[in-house]
């Protein structure tokens, strides 16, 4: 059975019209005669969604209850069993009510798909697993239900739903996405323009890089070479030479002119001759092309210009940056140079830069030794000079009058025979030493025109000019083949060296680093494969590159396979490798498992670190509910129940007393758990601030009234600007930090609350004169459940200062420790200033005294 094929809408924040999207396309297939059915569809009480839904059929859903509350969830077995062509999924990421067939719904939909229905999908981009920090770093909310993003590139179709910031807005504002009690505290938080505009970058981003991923698969399908300038992408061709440097600059500047143009560094190590690249100088320039946005390549090739223009094409770049040659002027007399050859060579798809720099024919040191992979005009020329060249000079000599003698004539055959193994190796080099042999003989020694020799001493001559000519192009032969050896040994080195400078220091992905075998490899497709055992199933673990129709599923369908231990392999299909390839190809091999391993063990890692924080958390919460909450529990309990004894005859002071305590001990408990409360916000990242401007002053003597009257000196200038803060979390924090000061402050000293502005910044300082904390603890005093010194206990669950700096952060703010001069403690409260200028408050008093 065919597998059902997936279609997925992809907006960029709710509202933009997914499902409405969906729906339609539901419409124009129905009308078309196809069997389409509702699965799920969620309107979210939007009526124009909910009409869309008339005239189209509607799978039952299934009720689960959960918590003493009924949720409806998609009946896969009533899907299944309808069997429609298509069925519409509405919420790609979903997380299932707990009891349901599947933990996500996207993994509903693997089984629709593998049941040969067709789905139509919807999904936010802030769900996309890999873009959850990026979108919390800007909207401030971390999305918890989140789809991995092969689930949706494995998508046959994926169709950008895009809408304007201010359109979305003012859907938002009209009604049409949430209730209306709801629009303005959206539109102030995650519907700002900013967060909007963001995201909608995000999503084109994303959906432009999986077009151009169809983009290469078509061309690889179709075996087309030629370059489509559908976007800009700059190869730069680095020699490992200084002028490196200038040319990176020089292509990172012609890519910031259009938008979404890329930056392709590639340095081609010989396989043919010894190379003279500075590893270090390399090192540089790949950090430089790295920290301009650009990537870095490393490829093994016999011919560079070739190789050049094969990864150009190959990645379909539109534009080639190469320096001017440094080679000085004699030098050309070994060919043409690598710039002339690719500008010739590149054709009318490829745009050819070359760029001046200061090492402009300084000269690049002697000519490269080259190998024993000779090229073709190399090796006809070395035939023409050994069989051509020996019958040409007999025409010349027997045509002298007067011959050079028998002597001179054997060093100008032996001259020959040297000079075609020079240029054609050992084969040209033997021919010529039998055809001089032969000519020799013919032409030049009594009784000529013959073969036979009459003097001794001429048999002698010719004996040792062939034994001389054979040992001539054996030695050159070995100095060809010892030169080809290290050559390659030098471009393994390079490759190897590279490989694990860049896995020790961590910055090689496991897709990375098969893209990079691919690439030096030239392959078409490379995946790492695992089982569990020995009869268990092959699995994909990584893969890089197109299968053009060829699934690679088991090392056994691959033209080359590496054994990685008993139960993983890596597998490449394009070509079948050389011998002599499969020893770096193992390297990889072996680091590619290395690779794999780090980035499970990072990820165990973290949970563990989330497994310790949260069990630090659970046991750091049950000493404070076993000690710090009973403590006021116990007061207001003997207040009460001294109040409510017949036994004793309570004076009215006496109840007052009484009763002040029992509201004492209220007032704590209601502190206390009001700290845990927004720390356990804070650790579950629900904070979310709404942002808006307000003064100062209106604020901070809010936040004063759990503190004895007079205790607090507030210093708060007229003409600071208005800080752009969510009232009520500053007002808690503003709180805390002062009630802390106060706790800590000796009796009779008040506290300085003063404010200042600082640039577009605004700090304000709560200074007490307290025991103060050395610099080793300044830091430490923030966390969770920290007491410093002798805190007693009762004093507090030692929560007020994180909920103080979570509150500051979720802010857009800092808060800091610093010694108060003269001795105590400062708490440095940093907050963002509103744009614009502060009003006019003339009739507001400088300074408050409480």
């Amino acid at each position: 059975m065919a597998r059902g094929k997936l279609r997925i809408y992809l907006g960029a924040a709710p509202g933009v019209g997914k499902t409405y999207a969906m729906l339609s396309e539901a419409h124009r297939r129905v009308e078309r005669g196809t069997d389409a059915v509702v699965a799920f569809v969620e309107h979210h009480g939007r009526s124009r969604t909910e009409v869309m839904l008339h005239g189209l059929e509607q799978i039952q859903r299934r009720e689960l209850a959960y918590r003493g509350t009924v949720f409806t969830e998609m009946d896969v077995d009533a899907v299944l069993e309808r069997r429609p062509a298509v069925a519409l999924v509405d919420e790609l990421a979903h997380t299932n009510v707990p009891g349901s067939r599947n933990g996500k719904r996207w993994q509903d939909i693997e089984e629709l798909l593998e049941a040969g229905i067709d789905v139509i999908s919807t999904v936010n981009i802030q769900h996309l697993e890999s873009l959850g920090d990026v979108v919390e770093s800007i909207t401030g909310v971390r999305q918890r239900e989140t789809v991995p993003d092969e689930v949706v590139r494995r998508a046959d179709q994926i169709e950008l739903v895009d809408m304007s910031p201010q359109a979305i807005r003012r859907r938002m504002a009209h009604g049409n996405i949430y209730q209306p009690d709801k629009v303005d505290a959206a539109l102030s938080n995650y519907f700002r323009p900013g967060n909007l505009t963001a995201l909608r970058e995000l999503a084109l981003l994303w959906v432009a890089d999986r077009v151009d991923e169809y983009l290469q698969e078509y061309r690889a399908e179709h075996s087309i070479r030629s370059t489509w300038q559908a976007r800009e992408r700059i190869v730069v061709g680095l020699t490992g030479g200084p002028e490196g440097r200038t040319l990176i600059r020089r292509a990172a500047r012609m890519a910031a002119k259009g938008s979404g143009s890329e930056v392709l560094a590639v340095y081609i190590a010989r396989s043919d001759g010894l190379t003279s690249a500075s590893p270090k100088e390399l090192a540089v320039q790949r950090t430089l092309v790295e920290d301009l946005g650009g990537t870095f390549h490393h490829v093994i090739g016999d011919d560079i210009p070739s190789a050049l223009l094969e990864f150009a094409r190959g990645v379909n770049a539109t534009q080639i940056v190469l320096g001017s040659s440094r080679r000085k002027a004699w030098q050309y007399v070994f060919g043409p140079g690598v710039g002339a050859t690719v500008a010739r060579d590149s054709g009318p798809d490829l745009d050819v830069h070359i760029v001046t720099h200061d090492e402009v024919a300084k000269g690049r040191g002697l000519p490269v030794a080259r190998g024993a992979r000779l090229g073709r005009a190399r090796i006809i020329a070395g035939w023409l000079v050994g069989v051509v060249g020996p019958v040409l000079l007999s025409l010349l000599l027997t045509g002298l009058e007067n011959g050079p003698g028998l002597a001179n004539d054997v060093l100008l055959f032996l001259f020959l025979t040297v000079l075609a193994a020079l240029l054609g190796g050992q084969l040209p080099a033997l021919a010529s030493a039998a055809v001089g042999s032969l000519l020799l003989n013919f032409y030049f020694t009594p009784p000529t025109h013959t073969l036979t020799v009459s003097d001794p001493e001429n048999l002698v001559a010719i004996v040792i000019f062939f034994a001389v000519a054979v040992s001539v192009a054996s030695v050159v032969d070995l100095a060809a083949r010892r030169t080809h050896q290290a050559a390659r040994l030098r471009a393994e080195s390079e490759i190897l060296s590279f490989l694990a400078g860049s896995v020790l220091r961590g910055e090689t992905t496991l897709d990375a680093l098969l893209e990079r075998v691919r690439e030096t490899f030239g392959m078409e497709t490379v995946a790492l494969l695992e089982r569990a055992g020995d009869v268990e199933p092959w699995t994909c673990a990584g893969r890089a590159g197109t299968d053009r129709g060829r699934p690679l599923l088991r090392p056994e369908d691959a033209d080359v396979d590496m054994p990685v231990g008993d139960h993983m392999a890596l597998a490449l299909t394009g070509r079948v490798l050389p011998a002599e390839d499969r020893r770096v190809l193992a390297a990889f091999a072996a680091q590619a498992a290395v690779v794999l391993d780090r980035q499970r063990l990072v990820g165990e890692a973290e949970r563990a670190r989330e497994l310790a924080e949260g069990n630090r958390i659970r046991t750091a919460l049950l000493a404070a509910v076993s000690h710090d909450l009973r403590t006021p529990l116990a007061g207001i309990k003997a207040s009460v129940t001294s109040l409510r004894s017949d036994d004793v005859a309570w004076s009215p002071e006496d109840e007052a007393e009484l009763l002040a305590g029992i509201e004492a001990g209220a007032d704590r408990l209601d502190h206390l758990v009001g700290n845990l409360l927004d720390m356990s916000r804070l650790q579950t990242g629900t904070v979310t601030p709404l942002i808006r401007e307000i003064d100062l002053d209106e604020v901070v003597p809010m936040a004063l009234g759990g503190v004895p009257e007079g205790s607090v000196t507030l210093d708060i200038p007229e003409e600071l600007p208005i800080v752009a803060v969510d009232p009520g979390l500053l007002e808690r924090a503003v709180a805390n930090l002062v009630e802390n000061a106060v706790k800590y402050s000796p009796d009779g000293v008040t506290v300085l609350v003063s404010a200042s502005a600082l640039g577009d910044r605004v700090e304000l300082r709560i200074a007490d004169r307290g025991p103060g904390v050395p610099d080793s603890a300044k830091d430490r005093i923030f966390e969770p459940f920290q007491r410093y010194g002798d805190a007693p206990r009762g004093a507090g669950v030692g929560l007020g200062l994180a909920v103080a700096r979570g509150f500051a952060e979720a802010m857009g703010g800092t808060l800091a420790a610093e010694d108060t001069p003269g001795g105590g403690m400062t708490m440095v409260l940093t907050l963002r200033a509103a744009p614009g200028h502060p009003p006019a408050r003339p009739g507001l008093p400088a300074r408050a005294t409480t």
